[in-house]
């Protein structure tokens, strides 16, 4: 009989201890491993898809609050079984539907690990970092050629980390961002250093991605920070304490831009890439038209057509998340994506303010989940690790909240 299996009650302490630990440091390990997807199948999910089977097996626990994630998750990537139905050549398309389910259950064991022991919010965020904080070096180090064979690390002139691509590694920098700027602001001072010195190589690092999502999200999700902690924490003091490490802050960051941009490559891409409306956006069939006709194509295909025939038919991609939505889940996965973001987004801003341990994490994960799902318009998020893992950690919170206010409700009554 396995330990999970077993009464806490009836296990020795140092031994459910010793288990604890294990299970938290296997998790820690697999969060880092999300910032390194050079190639695919990535070390990530070969390692979090035995994680997770092993956790299931000793006993995984989805309690009430987490089952409506899996109920959505699961019915979403049954309307991409069914999409495939309708696919002539199914080629890659039922691996990327195994993919896409095994997105879906890591974001459901996170939301289930983190309601089970809240202190691997803690582990989480800081494995994020330490992940980011090495793909960031390395991207920045590629970009500048720094050792032969550093171009590795970039793409298109861009720098992309250990990602595939410059678009995912901007945005996957920015939860860790955001970690170190409450860390920032929120901690002793005497910390101030350390974090802001992580907190400039994450953001050249995604500036040198010279991805204008990731650029517009991270702008987003800064200014987002600092309103909602100037709206929790009301004392004077502590609010000039915000705003004059916020202005500092944001100094050195100009100053580091502009020393960037005296290096002509920099400057170039710059320019170039600061233009709100590229060739390939508003062009014959750009980005905007394909979303235009791949609306109205969907709304004859309920059952959609196929993941990656998209680009097929059109010359790239569909580049937004509800088209892709449509397209590779029908309106089956339509709905049921809808209906996730806006669940999501409704009990994660009641719950933004409220005195918890976990609200620092929910407050980072809220406004990375707001700011994804606005990118989403015009990139395609569907199969960013990341961004699941930003919805089980606030899951995860839910279920915290749930299970306070239960506690509430019932004093007398255990779990």
């Amino acid at each position: 009989m396995s330990t999970a299996s077993i009464p806490a009650s009836h296990v020795p302490r140092p031994q459910l201890a010793t288990v604890g630990l294990i299970a938290s440091l296997l998790v820690t390990f697999g969060v880092f491993l999300s910032g390194f997807v050079i190639s695919e199948p990535a070390p990530y999910e070969l390692f979090m898809a035995a994680l997770i089977g092993v956790w299931a097996i000793l006993g995984l626990r989805i309690s009430r609050s987490v089952a409506p994630l899996l109920a959505l998750y699961v019915t979403f990537n049954i309307g991409g079984m069914l999409s495939l139905t309708v696919m002539e050549d199914m080629a890659g398309g039922p691996m990327y539907v195994a993919v896409s389910l095994f997105l879906a259950l890591s974001s459901v064991f996170f939301a289930a690990i983190i309601e089970e022991k809240p202190q691997r919010l803690v582990l989480i965020f800081r494995a994020w970092v330490a992940s980011a904080l090495i793909t960031a070096t390395l991207g920045i180090l590629g970009y500048f050629n720094a050792f032969p064979g550093s171009e590795v690390f970039t793409l298109y002139d861009r720098a992309k980390g250990a990602f595939q691509d410059p678009n995912v590694f901007g945005p996957f920098l920015v939860a860790p961002a955001l970690y170190l700027m409450h860390s920032l602001l929120a901690k002793p001072l005497a910390q101030a250093p350390l974090n802001l010195a992580g907190l400039l190589v994450i953001a050249l690092g995604l500036f040198l991605s010279f991805s204008r999502a990731a650029w517009a999200l991270f702008l987003f999700s800064a200014v987002a920070m600092v309103f909602v902690m100037l709206l929790k924490e009301r004392t004077g003091v502590f609010r000039l304490k915000i705003l004059t490490l916020s202005i500092a802050a944001v100094g050195l960051m100009v100053v580091a831009l502009v020393i960037a941009l005296q290096i002509p490559q920099v400057a170039d891409l710059f320019s170039s890439r600061t233009q709100l409306v590229q060739d390939y956006d508003g062009g014959h069939l750009g980005r905007f038209a394909r979303h235009r006709l791949g609306f109205l194509m969907s709304m004859e295909t309920p059952l959609g057509i196929g993941p990656m025939v998209f680009s097929t038919i059109f010359p790239e991609d569909e580049h937004n998340i509800w088209l892709k939505s449509l397209t590779s889940y029908g309106w089956l996965g339509f709905l049921c994506y809808l209906t996730l973001v806006v669940w999501t987004l409704w009990v994660g801003f009641r719950n933004l303010l409220l005195n918890r341990p976990w609200q620092p994490f929910l407050m980072i994960a809220y406004i990375a989940f707001v700011g994804h799902t606005a990118i989403g318009f015009v990139i395609d998020t569907d199969h960013w690790r990341h961004f699941y893992l930003i919805v089980g950690i606030l899951w995860g919170c839910f279920a915290l909240e749930h299970r306070h206010q239960s506690r509430l409700a019932n004093p007398v009554r255990t779990r």
